[in-house]
């Protein structure tokens, strides 16, 4: 199934187009794209960035499972999961799933479970910082 998934933890900076290319396929009627990005706010107040780490080796095996769960209910053709770690600025894209299926239905699905999923059980942390100089760690992120 590797040829159907692509799954990456790491620094590098997100690209969208890069995410949609690898689940283009010609037999789906349907591609969905989730983009998680840094906003600048939370509950704690106005945030300027946010920290990620992770246990990446974990992190890939787990968003690898997740990637499988989501073969296994849906019809997906492919599906990509991906993470970004490292210090990220406002706007900045934090996580991709995307998935693409016979029909919206199942693209939309499978992807709503892979990020729920991603937020559940794979060890990646996130903390805040927050516009007064303070630092925060954010749980279920």
């Amino acid at each position: 199934m590797s040829d159907r998934v692509f799954v990456r933890v790491g620094t590098e900076e997100i690209d969208p187009a890069e995410v949609l290319a690898f689940v283009a396929d010609p037999s789906s009627g349907a591609t969905c794209l989730f983009l998680g990005t840094a906003r600048d706010h939370s509950a704690a107040g106005p945030v300027s960035g946010l920290q990620y780490e992770a246990w990446e080796e974990l992190a890939i095996k787990r968003m690898g499972e997740i990637a499988t769960e989501m073969f296994d209910k849906w019809e997906l053709r492919r599906a990509a999961l991906v993470h970004r770690t490292g210090d990220l600025k406002i706007g900045d894209v934090s996580v991709a799933v995307a998935g693409s299926a016979s029909h919206r239905e199942e693209a939309f699905e499978a992807c709503r479970h892979g990020i729920e999923r991603i937020k559940e059980d794979v060890p990646i942390w996130k903390k805040e910082r927050l516009a007064g100089g303070e630092s925060q760690w954010v749980s279920g992120s």
